[in-house]
């Protein structure tokens, strides 16, 4: 494995995730409670003994580069691993410039990926929750002669169009490849981790045949090359939306505790030193995922609890994601929304509340299932009702609220300008 290099692409902007991605990368997004997204990319590459990773960033890079550090809580630490984040700059030399889309990313940071001793690169997605033993996948992309092997899951059918699709002949080549069509032709889905020959890479980069790998590459690579899909038959999703998010963590929730706990194929973090969680006598906890340092004294369940969250007695939490340092009032209620950092909710409020599911109106492609999203250190005000598909923005404070109920498919934002905090 000393022989491959991992580039992990982590600087998408996004914009389907709101405001949960509005001050931070989207591989940088919590999930599961103490987790971000990208630490699963990061950990299949350490337990699969990938230990030299690239991480290229862009779009609020900060949140990602202080998450990730020197790499120690993966232990990708010098002389013998590493972990190095790289972000596009401006130069004199013709190329320079922001991402236009994954191949570009790449192809701008070539030069610096043939400084290392490697005969493949794998390529992976700082967003995409699963576990997975990369050294599985470059055992079958060598054996096939392959010039690159490109990771695929069944999908179902109302799905597919999301993605791109490959299909492939008895041997496991690739025949076929289409990029996010109506009607696709297969349900095998590209997941967004590609196994190249250095070669190879090169060659298809420096043709120029395009931004992007899944829309113009591998299309044309079908014909032109050995292209192999390696099947993965685990628990895959692409965190692309703020409905996929909500899913996926409701997923985990669901499944099997080894799935976070597995001691064969640890998940690391960056996380802090904090103190236990207390459960108090009168509080009770059904079908949630806690994390340290929270102090819960009312009910919660079927709810995602983030470290140094504070559920105050009488307050319900029910079918919701709640980030970090997040305080719910007394008697409050938060039903199947996702509440972002530091927020306060004082007593007697209810978000996610009503029948009424209208869309969002502002982004009614982002909020549409009845999910509502609270934005970092949003103080909602007591007795404040907030609907179902809202939006309330970061740092909304009582005098931004017209009235004390917000209803379905409203957005509030804040009058004032905006404070810059940590992601």
């Amino acid at each position: 494995m000393h022989r491959l290099l991992a580039v992990i692409l982590a600087g998408g902007t996004g914009e389907r995730l709101s405001i949960l991605s509005q001050e931070r990368a989207k591989p940088a997004v919590p999930f599961a409670g103490k987790y971000r997204i990208i630490d699963f990319s990061l950990s299949n590459c350490v337990n699969s003994g990938v230990y030299n990773v690239i991480v290229l960033t862009q779009y609020q890079p900060v949140s990602i580069t202080e998450h990730i550090g020197i790499g120690a809580p993966w232990g990708l630490v010098p002389p013998d691993r590493n972990i190095r984040l790289l972000q596009p700059y401006l130069a004199r030399e013709e190329g320079r410039d922001w991402y236009k889309g994954t191949a570009d990313a790449v192809h701008q940071n070539l030069d610096r990926i043939e400084a290392e001793d490697i005969d493949e690169v794998l390529i992976l997605s700082g967003d995409h929750v699963y576990k997975t033993d990369y050294s599985a996948m470059l055992e079958f992309h060598r054996g096939n002669d392959a010039d690159v092997t490109l990771a695929v899951t069944r999908m179902p059918e109302e799905e597919l169009y999301r993605f791109g699709t490959v299909v492939t002949d008895e041997k496991g080549q690739i025949t076929r490849f289409q990029e996010k069509v109506k009607n696709p032709q297969s349900n095998l889905v590209n997941m967004g981790v590609y196994m190249f020959n250095i070669d190879t890479l090169r060659h298809w980069l420096e043709i120029r045949t395009g931004h992007d790998f899944g829309r113009n590459i591998f299309p044309k690579m079908v014909n032109k090359g050995r292209m192999f899909a390696y099947n993965f038959d685990g628990y895959w999703r692409d965190i692309g939306t703020v409905e996929s998010l909500w899913q996926s963590n409701m997923e985990v929730l669901a499944m099997s505790q080894s799935f976070l706990s597995d001691i064969d194929w640890p998940l690391y973090t960056r996380e802090a030193e904090i103190p236990p969680t207390k459960v108090g006598d009168n509080a009770t906890v059904t079908n949630c995922l806690l994390s340290g340092g929270c102090k819960i004294e009312g009910h919660i369940e079927r709810s995602i609890i983030s470290p140094g969250v504070q559920v105050a007695e009488g307050a319900i939490v029910k079918d919701s994601i709640i980030m970090d340092n997040t305080v719910i009032g007394r008697n409050s209620i938060i039903d199947r929304s996702i509440l972002d950092k530091e927020i306060i909710i004082e007593a007697d409020c209810h978000i996610g509340f009503g029948d009424d599911y209208r869309i969002n109106r502002t982004n009614p492609k982002v909020l549409n299932t009845g999910l509502s999203i609270i934005g970092k250190r949003t103080v909602i005000p007591s007795s404040h009702k907030i609907g179902r598909n809202c939006i309330i923005y970061d740092n909304v404070v009582e005098g931004d609220f017209p009235e004390p109920e917000v209803k379905s498919g409203e957005t509030i934002k804040p009058k004032r300008k905006p404070i810059r905090i940590k992601a």
